[in-house]
């Protein structure tokens, strides 16, 4: 039961139907401070290079396949080595709130709710895209958040580079 609320959480509409990705120049990295620039350029990329990983409920590997937790976890741990719980509550727990879309920054996590509160995050890589793991049968993607379903549900921003 839980499980099918999770996958019902991370469901979405793609704004690539065409299944391309996106190319890394077209995503400059914006820092939430020049003191960590360079990790949040890490993350960027780290995230950006996932896109195309096939979803698996549970998953925190790219050859095993990641859910939404499992890969904010997998690009934070690479990264910079931030371990983050393999759940999406929990993870609303930790960081600086960034209530407006608006102040996101490269780095930042993303976090979107559904009938019990936060059931879905992502990595937040600029020009208001995110790279998340959005459900069964699906693979990592790069969405925008001005898509209906992702600006009807997001909560807020978190971040953890502070």
């Amino acid at each position: 039961m839980v499980g099918l609320a999770l996958l019902a959480a991370c469901a979405g509409h793609p704004v690539h139907e065409n299944g391309s990705r996106p190319a890394l120049a077209m995503l400059p990295p914006r820092a939430p401070s020049a003191a960590n620039a360079q990790r949040a350029n890490d993350i960027l990329f780290r995230a950006m290079g996932l896109v195309g990983t096939p979803y698996r409920w549970g998953g925190n590997t790219p050859e095993g396949g990641f859910d939404c937790s499992g890969l904010v976890d997998y690009v934070y741990r690479q990264s910079v080595d931030i371990r983050l719980p393999h759940n999406a509550r929990e993870m609303a727990a930790s960081g600086r709130t960034i209530a407006r879309m608006a102040e996101l920054a490269s780095g930042d996590l993303v976090f979107f709710t559904g009938r019990s509160g936060i059931e879905h995050v992502g990595v937040y890589v600029g020009q208001g895209r995110f790279v998340h793991a959005p459900n069964s049968g699906g693979t990592v993607r790069l969405d925008d958040l001005s898509g209906s379903y992702w600006r009807e549900h997001f909560a807020y921003g978190k971040r953890l580079l502070d």
